[in-house]
């Protein structure tokens, strides 16, 4: 029997509520199957960890988490820790420390999703973000000079390598050519005349190896507008990290909402583990109520399981998913319904059985 070994971060807010029916999920789809189980090993690091010890994880953290073949994140940040240090000294450090340069985000309307978009079909909204996630805007590098003084200055640069820009593309390009689909790429290469200029340089080289390809270049203000008024021209989408990061918020939103917003931390060469979570935050206001939606995490578990070579289980999660939002009987109130975190998930084990 094949045994993954999966480290469970639940964090803060509604994430440990939401990881409890995504590992309840998956335990019970590696009791159907058979071939396969999880072993999974909780840790209690976050921003309540970060309150009794001044450090989101221990020293030997990234250490601790090498020995394991995936990470299961709930969400991180709370009041009272600045949103810097909850995200660059947990999330952002695994991410850069473990070399998840892809970020795989899933942007699909499911029947009986909410989307705010007027005349829209489920079939027109139906793309991938293939989002840097290690460098670009988000490296962290910069300068504070003359801090609280009149003449204060700070300097965030970003940072973009032909390695890591050239594999990011590269891995959408093989994407988009596996699943016979178009590649878009998003800058702003009008306005940030190094970076951006150089993104599109490195597209159009790499271009060149994927002739089968179709591709697209929009400006990301351009995209954005796109997303909204004609989402149907989108398919495969290659982006940087800060670009990334928000249009698939809008992306989430017009696929129906935080609540169904799942994501993918890549290490495609698997030298180290990947990461899988929902995206939708850590919600402090609801936390502990039993109002948060877990369908997200149940996508990311889905995410999980196509990683780990179970697409048929991977697919299945997401097919009850949209049986769910077609029914309307067992739904979060953020999807309209009354059932509570913990019965959402047994509603989703229920179907799975």
């Amino acid at each position: 029997m094949i045994i993954h070994k999966i480290a469970v971060i639940a964090g803060d807010g509604i994430g440990p509520e939401v990881l409890a029916e995504g590992v309840k999920v998956l335990n019970k789809v590696a009791e159907l199957d058979g071939s396969f189980k999880f072993e999974f090993t909780h840790f209690p690091w976050g921003c309540d960890y970060y309150k009794e010890t001044g450090k989101m994880m221990p020293d030997d953290g990234i250490e601790t988490l090498k020995k394991f073949d995936a990470i299961f994140l709930g969400a991180v940040g709370s009041p009272g820790v600045p949103d810097h240090i909850s995200l660059w000294d947990l999330l952002l450090v695994i991410r850069k420390s473990f070399d998840q340069y892809i970020n795989l985000r899933p942007v699909k309307l499911l029947n009986g999703a909410p989307c705010p978009l007027k005349d829209v079909k489920k079939e027109d909204i139906d793309m991938v973000f293939v989002r840097e996630n290690t460098e670009g805007e988000y490296a962290g590098s910069g300068s504070w000079l003359f801090k609280d003084q009149p003449n204060e200055v700070v300097i965030q640069d970003g940072v973009f390598s032909r390695k890591g820009t050239e594999r990011v593309i590269r891995y959408a390009f093989e994407l988009a050519k596996k699943e016979g689909k178009t590649l878009t790429s998003i800058s702003k290469g009008n306005a940030l005349n190094y970076s951006m200029v150089f993104w599109d340089k490195i597209f159009k080289e790499v271009s060149l190896d994927y002739p089968e390809v179709k591709t697209y270049s929009y400006l990301v203000d351009a995209a954005s507008m796109f997303m909204v008024k004609d989402p149907k021209r989108f398919e495969i989408v290659v982006t940087s990290n800060l670009f990334g990061d928000i249009l698939t918020d809008l992306g989430a939103a017009i696929q129906g909402g935080m609540g169904l917003a799942a994501g993918a931390n890549l290490n495609p060469e698997r030298k180290f583990p990947s990461m899988f979570e929902p995206i939708h935050g850590s919600a402090p206001d609801i936390a502990g109520k039993g109002l948060a939606n877990p369908l997200a995490t149940v996508w990311s578990a889905s995410q999980l399981l196509d990683f780990f070579g179970h697409e048929d289980w991977g697919k299945k999660l997401i097919d009850i998913i949209e049986e769910m939002l077609v029914e309307k009987k067992t739904l979060t109130p953020d999807l309209g319904g009354s059932a509570s975190t913990k019965q959402v998930g047994d509603a989703v084990v229920a179907k799975l059985n």
